[in-house]
């Protein structure tokens, strides 16, 4: 089920223009599922706006339980920003209702300006200065580095690494990576087999992506379609 949080304009080249949704009709959304058909787990992604980040907070009371994957989505594959400035503190205040959040590097040292910290430049170290902030787990993925994702609980560092596709379509890899999580949290699985589980499908759907589409990065392809096609 899905709570839309934003409608953005966008194609495969760039995100042209971003409609926020009011605050009242997030929560409206979570409100309708919750009361009917039940939320085994949570995936924030896009907020865009501290207000926005407001409704989720207040949205978030209604789920109480279920385990939350905050993706901290900041700028797309396009280069365009997807989360105002001055929300980016809104967001760190955030962090303490995860139970995994999964950063890029880009966005692991953003969160830790934003939180008045000084940003490491190595992912352990990042994930390591996250977890002060309140999260149960940090994932910091590499897609844009060397293609490994550090998992942090507090306690242990794994490293997850999984193959890199440069010549793959990488158009919504971070969501699929944060929504897989989700969804293996919902399965039972704990946070360290959802992380693995969540990289192999991201990795995969970047290397079955769908090239042909646009002519930018085009669109993961998550579920097989160039595959089963004839």
């Amino acid at each position: 089920m899905t709570a839309i949080t934003a409608v953005t304009w966008q194609n495969t080249v760039a995100v042209e223009g971003v409609t926020p949704m009011p605050p009242e009709a997030i929560v409206g959304q979570v409100k309708a599922v919750a009361e009917d058909i039940g939320v085994d787990a949570v995936k924030i992604g896009m907020l865009g706006t501290a207000e926005t980040i407001a409704a989720v907070e207040r949205a978030l009371e209604l789920v109480r339980g279920a385990p939350v994957v905050l993706d901290p989505v900041m700028v797309a594959e396009s280069g365009a920003h997807l989360l105002e400035l001055s929300a980016r503190e809104a967001l760190v205040d955030l962090l303490p209702r995860a139970t995994v959040v999964t950063p890029n590097l880009a966005e692991a040292r953003a969160l830790l300006e934003a939180a008045g910290r000084t940003a490491a430049e190595q992912p352990e170290a990042l994930a390591r200065a996250l977890h002060d902030l309140g999260p149960d787990v940090v994932v910091v993925t590499g897609g844009h580095g060397d293609g490994t994702d550090v998992y942090f609980d507090g306690r242990s560092v794994e490293r997850i690494g999984g193959q890199r596709y440069p010549d793959g379509a990488a158009h919504g890899s971070g969501c699929t990576h944060s929504s897989a999580l989700a969804a293996q949290l919902a399965l039972g699985r704990t946070p360290v087999e959802a992380a693995r589980e969540a990289k192999r499908i991201a990795s995969e759907a970047v290397r079955d992506g769908l090239r042909e589409i646009g002519a930018g990065a085009g669109p993961v392809d998550v579920f097989g379609l160039s595959r089963n096609r004839g």
